[in-house]
C-alpha cells in the first residue's frame, strides 16, 4: 500500500479545510474528458498524476495548453505510458493568472509537517522554480501549531520578506492582498493540519502557492506522504513526585560501591558521606560486606523490598545494571528513583538491546498499573541539591569543591561534563539543584522542567541538552511555557546544532540530533530563552540567577574607561536600550561629578564614563543616584588598573561589594560589573561574585547577557 498523497487527494483536502481551490477534473477515460468544467481555448494546466512520483515536471507529466478535448485526451494517452509509477489519471486545471511584481518573489511554499520531535509545524517561504536559492538567503517562517495562532502566525509574517512583498509594506510597494485574506488562509491551514492528522498523514507540501486575482493564496500543487504517529509512552510519576524524589531525598541506596579509591562507586559514596543527611538514611549495596565507612551494607537490590528507598544509585557494569531494574520490578518496589551512572544502555555502546529492552520493560508494567520505577541517565554524572546539600558526583572534592548552597537557579545538563564545568568556573552560582540526566531513557528533560516549575525555591531553570528523545521537544515546550507562565525563567543552550555538531552529540550520548531552526522556533515560541554561544548562555544564567524577577529594557552604564562606554553605546538598541537621564538627574549628576572634582573631566550623562580618576566613592555615589532614577538596570565597568580602585586589600574590596550589592536590593535595581582584566584581579572578582553581583570579563559579555534577556 502506498504511503503517498497525489495531487488530486491534496487539493481534496485543502477543499475540505476551506482553502481557496482551483477548478479541475480527472481524466482517465475519453468520456471523463467531455465533463471537464472548461471551454475550448480555455488556458489549462494538464498534470500526469501517478503514485509515488513527487515531481511531475521533472519526468514530463506537466504541459501548458489551450483546452481542446482531442488534444487533452491525447495528451492524457502519453502520459500514461511515461508515468513512472501506478496511474491515477491525468489531472486538467485552470491556469491561474496571478498576481506578480517584477524582480521580486511573490510564490510562496507552504509545507505542513509532522514530526516526532515538535508534532505539526507550518513551514511558509518564498516558493517556485527557485525555493532553494531564495531559501539560502531568506529562511522561512516556522510555526509550530500546538504553541501558535494564527493570529501570532500573521504577525510573523507581516515581518518576512514575502509577506512584506504580498502585503506591499517593501518601500514604494503596493499590495497584493489584505491582512484579512492571509489570515483567512493562515486558518485553513491549522484546519488542514487537523485533517492531516485524522488521517495518519505526516507531510502535505505545496510549492507554489500564489496569490489569485482576487489577492487570495492559492496552492498551484501539492503532494505528501502517510505516516502512523509514534505511540505514547505511558508515563510513570507525577512532577510533585519527581521533585520531592530528586530534589529532596530522604533515603539515598548505592549499589557498586569498590574497595579501590577513586573509582566512581566509592567517590560517589565519599561525596555523599559529606552531605546533612543522616548517616543512616545512606544504604551502601554490597554483597558479601557487613559495613562500609561504618555505614552497615545490604547484600542486593533484592533487600531493598523490605528497605524501600527514595532514590537507587546505580553503579554498575551495563549487565548488572539491567538485572537490578528487572529485580526491582519483579518484586514490586524498593527504589522510586533509579539513577544510572553507566553507559552502554540505550546508547551508541549498547550492542546487546538493552535500552530497548528497558525501555518495552517500563511501558508494559505502567500500562499494566503496575508499580515501575523512575530511571534517571543512563550516563549521569551525578546530581547536587542543597537540600541535606547531598553530592552525589563522582568527582572527587579536591577537584570540585562545589557544593549547592541554594537559590533562585536549578541546572539540567544532559552532559555530565557540561555541568561540572560550569559549576566549576562559577561556583558564586545560587544553585538549588544540579542535575546529570544522561541518555534520558525515561525521565526526559521536560519532566524535569516540569517537576522543578513546580518547586517554589526555583526560579530559573536552565539547562543544556545535545539531543531531545522523540516526542520531548514539544513536550520540553509544553513545560517550558508552563514554568514561564509562573513568572520564571527557562534559559537553554543546544548543542549539536550543525550537521557535524549533530555527528558528535550523537557518538558519545546517543542524542536524538533533528533540525535545528525547526527546534530553534519551537522552544523560542515557549518563551524559552535560547542561547546559541556558551558565552552567551553564560552571561544569561549570571543575569538572571542573581536577579530572576522581571525582564531589562532600560540600561545604564558607569565606566572608567572610554572605550566601554562607546561598546555599550553600540550594543543598547532595540529591545535593550540605553537609558537617558531627565533633566533633573542631569542637574543632580553634574553636582556630584563637582563633589568629587570630576567635573571639568566627566561628561553628566549615560553611558557615564567617571575617567580613571574616579575612585570606589564616585562610583559608588554615581550607582546611587542612577540607581534611583528610571533606569532598571545598571552595568558597572571597573576597568581595575588605576591606583584609585583597591583591588588588593581584601577588606576594602568586600566593603566596595557589600555597598554596590546593597545598592542593588535598596533600589530593587540589576546591578552588574564587568572587570577586565587579567587573572591578577581574580580576587577583586571573587569578592564582587561574593556579594551576589553578577560579574563578566568584558563589557560586551555583560550587555549581551541582557539583550537576549531582552529579546525573549
Amino acid at each position: 500500500m502506498s504511503t503517498f498523497i497525489h495531487e488530486l487527494e491534496a487539493y481534496d483536502l485543502l477543499e475540505l479545510a476551506g482553502l481557496p481551490g482551483l477548478r479541475r477534473g480527472l481524466v482517465r477515460s475519453r468520456a471523463d474528458v467531455d465533463r471537464l468544467p472548461f471551454k475550448a481555448g480555455e488556458k489549462v494546466v494538464l498534470k500526469g498524476v501517478a503514485q509515488d512520483v513527487w515531481h511531475k515536471s521533472d519526468v514530463g507529466l506537466v504541459r501548458f495548453e489551450a483546452f481542446d478535448a482531442e488534444a487533452v485526451w491525447a495528451h492524457a494517452q502519453d502520459m500514461e505510458k511515461t508515468a513512472g509509477g501506478p496511474w491515477v489519471g491525468m489531472l486538467v486545471v485552470e491556469m491561474v493568472d496571478f498576481r506578480k511584481v517584477a524582480g521580486l518573489p511573490t510564490e510562496a511554499l507552504v509545507a505542513l509537517r509532522r514530526t516526532p520531535e515538535a508534532g505539526w509545524t507550518v513551514v511558509l517561504g518564498i516558493g517556485g522554480l527557485h525555493t532553494n536559492a531564495w531559501g539560502e538567503e531568506i529562511r522561512p517562517c516556522l510555526w509550530p501549531l500546538s504553541l501558535v495562532t494564527p493570529e501570532q502566525a500573521l504577525a510573523d509574517f507581516k515581518a518576512h520578506y514575502l509577506g512584506r512583498v504580498w502585503l506591499g509594506t517593501l518601500r514604494q510597494g503596493k499590495p497584493l492582498t489584505t491582512e484579512g485574506a492571509v489570515l483567512s488562509y493562515l486558518r485553513g491551514l491549522w484546519t488542514l493540519a487537523d485533517l492531516l492528522d485524522s488521517r495518519k498523514a505526516e507531510l502535505l507540501e505545496m510549492n507554489p502557492v500564489v496569490l489569485d486575482p482576487e489577492g487570495r493564496p492559492v496552492a498551484l500543487d501539492g503532494v505528501g506522504s502517510l505516516g502512523a504517529p509514534a505511540p505514547e509512552a505511558p508515563k510513570g510519576l507525577a512532577p510533585s513526585q519527581l521533585l520531592d524524589l530528586l530534589v529532596k531525598p530522604r533515603t539515598i541506596a548505592l549499589a557498586g560501591i569498590s574497595a579501590r579509591p577513586g573509582t566512581p562507586g566509592r567517590m560517589i559514596l565519599d561525596n555523599l558521606l559529606t552531605s546533612t543527611l543522616d548517616r543512616a538514611a545512606i544504604i551502601p549495596i554490597k554483597p558479601g560486606t557487613a559495613e562500609i565507612d561504618g555505614l552497615p551494607c545490604l547484600g542486593g537490590v533484592e533487600d531493598l523490598a523490605a528497605r524501600p528507598v527514595d532514590m537507587l544509585i546505580l553503579c554498575l557494569p551495563a549487565a548488572q545494571t539491567v538485572a537490578a531494574i528487572q529485580q526491582l520490578c519483579e518484586q514490586g518496589g524498593g527504589a522510586q528513583v533509579v539513577y544510572l551512572v553507566p553507559g552502554g544502555v540505550g546508547d551508541g555502546a549498547d550492542t546487546e538491546g538493552r535500552g530497548a529492552f528497558l525501555t518495552d520493560l517500563l511501558a508494559r508494567r505502567r500500562a499494566q498499573g503496575l508499580w515501575t520505577p523512575a530511571l534517571v541517565g543512563p550516563n549521569g554524572l551525578g546530581f547536587l541539591s542543597s537540600e541535606g546539600r547531598v553530592n552525589t558526583l563522582f568527582i572527587p572534592q579536591e577537584k570540585l569543591p562545589v557544593e549547592a548552597r541554594g537559590g533562585a537557579l536549578s541546572l539540567v545538563s544532559q552532559s555530565g561534563a557540561f555541568l561540572i564545568s560550569r559549576l566549576s568556573s562559577a561556583p558564586e552560582l545560587p544553585l538549588r539543584y544540579a542535575v546529570s540526566i544522561g541518555n534520558q531513557i525515561d525521565v526526559r528533560l521536560s519532566d524535569f522542567i516540569a517537576a522543578l516549575g513546580d518547586d517554589a525555591q526555583t526560579r530559573v531553570i536552565a539547562t543544556y541538552v545535545e539531543g531531545f528523545q522523540p516526542g520531548d521537544l514539544l513536550a520540553t515546550a509544553k513545560a517550558a511555557r508552563e514554568v514561564i507562565a509562573k513568572g520564571k525563567w527557562v534559559v537553554l543552550y543546544k548543542g549539536g546544532r550543525s550537521s557535524e555538531g549533530q555527528k558528535a552529540a550523537s557518538s558519545h550520548t546517543g542524542a536524538l540530533a533533528g533540525d535545528w531552526a525547526l527546534q530553534k522556533a519551537l522552544l523560542k515560541r515557549a518563551g524559552i530563552i535560547v542561547c546559541e554561544s556558551m558565552g552567551v548562555f553564560d552571561a544569561a544564567l549570571a543575569w538572571v540567577s542573581a536577579f530572576p524577577a522581571g525582564k531589562p529594557s532600560r540600561v545604564a552604564v558607569i565606566s572608567n574607561a572610554g572605550y566601554e562606554s562607546v561598546v555599550s553605546a553600540d550594543l543598547l538598541e532595540g529591545a535593550v536600550a540605553g537609558h537617558v537621564l531627565a533633566d533633573k538627574d542631569v542637574a543632580s549628576l553634574k553636582a556630584l561629578l563637582e563633589t568629587h572634582k570630576l567635573t571639568e573631566l566627566v561628561n553628566p550623562r549615560l553611558p557615564l564614563d567617571v575617567t580613571p580618576m574616579a575612585d570606589g566613592a564616585a562610583y559608588l555615589d554615581s550607582a546611587r543616584l542612577i540607581a534611583a532614577t528610571a533606569a532598571d538596570t545598571l552595568v558597572i565597568g571597573l576597568v581595575p588598573f588605576t591606583r584609585r580602585l583597591d583591588t588588593t586589600d581584601p577588606a576594602a574590596m568586600d566593603a566596595f561589594a557589600g555597598d554596590l550589592a546593597a545598592i542593588a536590593r535598596d533600589s530593587g535595581k540589576r546591578v552588574g560589573v564587568a572587570v577586565e582584566g587579567g587573572a591578577l584581579y581574580g580576587p577583586y572578582r571573587e569578592a564582587l561574585a561574593k556579594a551576589g553581583l553578577p560579574v563578566f570579563l568584558t563589557m560586551e559579555k555583560a550587555l549581551q547577557g541582557l539583550r537576549i534577556l531582552a529579546e525573549a
